[in-house]
């Protein structure tokens, strides 16, 4: 059987019997899905669903709401491997009934809820704003001024700001980049 973490086994039970109502109330709980499950878990897992407990939970003579809860209250006294198996069975047979039941609906928003609360923390890159942005990008654009458009001599302190920022650029472009450079110090 699939191996299951503590916090998960100890709440399959707990989940199916909450579920329960649900699955027994709901349409697409049909014969041709519950024979299906019933086969499922006798095939695979003789273990939880013998030959002769799948008989019984497929006889046509009894409603399959009635066969439906019969099988869900077994798998309940079954143990926490018997209910998790039956929620694989179900996900695997009939995915839009899973992702409806009222425990995944539950997870799905505490999930949600916990990883909105941790958006803004999260992506925050700083709280500067946007004058601290605007400065910074005029440093910079004065410097590339600075450096392209000075009168005679280029400043020297120009010069080793931008093979510094070559170490940060790919191979090829850190060639002609570093390249440029030595050109304007020979002029």
């Amino acid at each position: 059987m699939a191996q299951l973490t503590i916090k998960d086994a100890e709440c399959y039970k707990e989940q199916l019997q909450s579920d329960a109502q649900f699955l027994c109330s709901n349409q697409r709980m049909d014969t041709e899905l519950v024979d299906s499950l019933v086969l499922q878990l006798n095939r695979i897992y003789p273990q939880i669903l013998s030959d002769k407990e799948a008989c019984k939970f497929r006889s046509l003579r009894v409603p399959t709401t009635e066969r439906l809860c019969e099988l869900l209250q077994y798998l309940h006294e079954k143990g926490d491997d018997a209910c998790y198996e039956f929620y694989r069975a179900l996900h695997i047979q009939a995915e839009d009934v899973y992702f409806s039941l009222p425990t995944r609906i539950r997870q799905r928003e505490m999930t949600d809820s916990i990883n909105v609360a941790d958006i803004p923390e999260r992506h925050v890159l700083n709280d500067r704003g946007p004058i601290f942005f605007l400065s910074c990008f005029s440093v910079a654009v004065a410097i590339a001024f600075l450096y392209y458009y000075g009168e005679g001599q280029r400043l020297r302190c120009t010069e080793a700001f931008l093979h510094c920022s070559a170490v940060r650029l790919g191979k090829d472009a850190k060639d002609v980049f570093v390249s440029y450079v030595e050109v304007g110090k020979q002029k």
